[in-house]
């Protein structure tokens, strides 16, 4: 047993350590998992999966520093699979459980994960409003264009014209953009990544957890079994990474342009921006987990009752 009480962590290429107050000893990808995976064969879920766990890792937090928040559908499996603290609420409302987690414990790094027609069908007012006040949380989307879990509904990132048991016909509206909507709506840190993508999916995750404010995570990913359309050779047809040497992450107006793109996917960090997050202008960054009521000012606010 070391002095420190350390635990160190197994990334890719290196070894971490943190404190967690017991006897040392060596976490592994596998030390993250918990129930046995019941995604279908060839989901996009388990690049994602793969790439968090990995991120996780190789950042060399505490997992117990984290705090994973589920929407409901198949992307909320990940509540079973992920051996982190979670919790999984109603449907298209991680985002708000997100923000009163950090809120009450500004130490957690707070993540959401969700999908495309649950934070962009239920909760997409929530989704914006965490935006606009940059809450400092990183909010993670599976975004396969279709319900999957309620056998391939259309969602509101559905291509105009898909066609499904629900819209046989074709959709009618035009999709969501989710990168568009989270720049216009303030997001400070707004990146896309593919399924099929494991290493660039990591560094993205890692990049969006470092960052103070709201970070979205868009991840392109097909539904093996729904969505016949966008499967991975689609996306890799029109999947393509930004280079970093030459892509201006500061450019708003830009990040705007790359997110219409007709024709190609921009894989990356689109747009990040250095802002004051929620928490910050609020001078909340003082966790208030652990600290007992101010029973001096609960008594005057209970005289103004008499």
């Amino acid at each position: 047993m070391s002095d420190d009480h350390t635990v160190q962590v197994s990334g890719d290429a290196s070894t971490h350590t943190y404190d967690e107050g017991c006897a040392e000893r060596k976490l592994t990808l596998k030390d993250l998992d918990a129930e046995k995976i019941t995604w279908c064969p060839g989901c996009g879920n388990f690049g994602i999966f793969i790439a968090i766990k990995k991120a996780i890792l190789n950042l060399g937090i505490d997992p117990s520093q984290f705090y994973f928040v589920y929407g409901i559908g198949c992307h909320g499996h990940m509540v079973n699979f992920l051996d982190v603290n979670g919790f999984e609420g109603l449907h298209g409302r991680a985002v708000p459980v997100a923000v009163g987690a950090k809120l009450a414990n500004s130490r957690l790094k707070t993540i959401v994960i969700t999908g495309d027609g649950d934070c962009l069908g239920e909760g997409l007012n929530h989704f914006v409003t965490a935006a606009r006040g940059n809450q400092d949380i990183t909010v993670v989307i599976h975004d396969n264009q279709v319900y999957g879990l309620t056998t391939g509904q259309t969602s509101p990132t559905s291509d105009k014209g898909f066609k499904s048991k629900s819209t046989p016909q074709g959709v009618i509206e035009r999709p969501v953009n989710p990168l568009a909507l989270a720049l216009t709506s303030g997001a400070t840190f707004v990146s896309a990544g593919f399924a099929g993508d494991i290493r660039q999916l990591q560094t993205l995750f890692e990049q969006a957890l470092t960052h103070t404010g709201f970070s979205l995570l868009n991840v392109y990913q097909p539904c093996h079994t729904y969505n016949k359309v966008n499967t991975y050779d689609w996306f890799r047809d029109r999947v393509y990474k930004l280079d970093e040497s030459t892509h201006d992450s500061s450019d708003f107006h830009n990040a705007v342009k790359l997110a219409y793109d007709p024709e190609k996917l921009a894989t990356g960090v689109l747009f990040q921006a250095e802002h004051p997050s929620y928490e910050q202008d609020a001078k909340l960054t003082e966790s208030i987990v652990g600290k007992g009521p101010n029973k001096e000012a609960l008594g005057r606010l209970l005289e103004n009752f008499k």
